[in-house]
């Protein structure tokens, strides 16, 4: 009686953690937006930096303009925009 008990045990339980890390392999992969590199993006974070516990500071490109922004727990502020600067590399 016992036996049978660690016989199902031993099947069973690699079994469902079988199940689950394939529910969850196939969830990431049907779930839109959720794969790297589908497509380019419209906005691309260039840099951040913390501000305290709940602020930071953060450098977004969009529309081919740097926008620099005040990130904080409830609101997100425009500080100002520039063009981007070029690299070494471009000249």
């Amino acid at each position: 009686m016992m036996w049978a008990y660690i016989l199902k045990l031993v099947f069973l339980v690699p079994l469902v953690a079988g199940l689950a890390f394939g529910a969850l392999w196939l969830w990431r992969k049907v779930q839109p937006g959720m794969m790297t590199g589908q497509r380019d993006r419209l906005v691309k974070l260039v840099d951040a930096i913390p501000l305290g516990a709940t602020g930071r500071l953060a450098v977004v490109e969009f529309g081919g303009k740097h926008l620099l922004l005040a990130v904080s727990r409830g609101q997100v502020q425009l500080l100002t925009e520039a063009a981007p600067a070029e690299t070494a590399g471009d000249a």
